[in-house]
């Protein structure tokens, strides 16, 4: 009984290797989602919603529209922006998959957290245009990256000590006199306020993570198990989290934003 016991919780601890920090981050983005856009709501009215909604949405949508079509899923219907329906619901992207394709299967979870990606990249994509000094910065902290091979507290201050440096050079002084950074910083905030994920992507990212653990599950039953344990692990989570910092900065900048306006309007 032990020995399953352990290969029970050797398949969930590396389930959580590969795809914790993905959740985790998803998780933080939405609890500043829901309550940027509630203050948002408060201080300007449903109209606030829909302006940002115009760039963020989109995006948020055509994440899973990629994604499902990576992962071999039909797309069924598509809908990038529309005014929120009962349920507030702005967009949706419907798909289908064959449920006996394990691809597919795994997929679910991708297409699922993809608008944290999608939202993550386009801004990036955002800063590499409009910000090129900034992105050049983070270019670099994300090269570093790959010679990481272990974690202690000196190297966690050094990752932290340089992704502060690229927050101040992204709102340094001589940035705002670019009529660019506001640009960046308006779209950003649109982004970042619908990039969370709805519970409908919630319930198809568990359908494919409860298919990655049977995986691993079953290749630890067969003796063949993987080590994710490895270092190469400790890389792919920086990278992962190095891809989704900006935006969460931003998320969380946003954030501010809007209890800011809260304040403002006495809402």
């Amino acid at each position: 009984m032990s020995y399953i016991l352990q290969i029970l919780v050797r398949a969930m601890v590396e389930t959580v290797y590969l795809v914790g920090i993905i959740i985790l981050i998803g998780l933080i983005f939405g609890i500043l989602r829901d309550n940027s856009i509630k203050n948002f709501q408060r201080s300007f009215g449903f109209k606030a919603i829909m302006l940002t909604g115009i760039i963020g949405v989109p995006i948020h949508e055509l994440s899973h529209g990629i994604l499902a079509v990576i992962f071999g899923h039909k797309i069924t219907k598509v809908k990038l922006f529309q005014k929120p329906d009962s349920t507030g619901t702005m967009g949706y992207v419907r798909h289908s998959y064959n449920p006996t394709n394990l691809y597919q299967q795994v997929g679910n979870f991708f297409i699922g957290v993809a608008p944290i990606f999608g939202g993550g990249i386009s801004i990036i994509v955002l800063m590499y245009f409009m910000l090129p000094n900034a992105f050049k910065e983070y270019i670099i902290i994300l090269k570093n990256s790959f010679n990481i091979a272990t974690i202690n507290s000196n190297i966690l201050k050094e990752i932290i000590y340089s992704y502060f440096q690229l927050f101040t050079k992204i709102f340094s002084f001589s940035s705002f006199k670019e009529p660019l950074f506001y640009v960046f910083i308006i779209f950003a905030i649109c982004i970042a306020s619908h990039i969370s994920l709805s519970m409908a992507d919630i319930k198809g990212a568990a359908r494919g993570l409860i298919v990655i653990y049977f995986i691993l599950l079953f290749i630890n039953v067969l003796g063949l198990r993987v080590n994710v344990v490895a270092n190469y692990i400790i890389t792919y989570n920086i990278l992962i989290t190095g891809i989704l910092i900006v935006a969460l900065f931003l998320s969380f900048f946003t954030f501010l934003i809007s209890v800011i306006s809260l304040v403002i309007t006495n809402k």
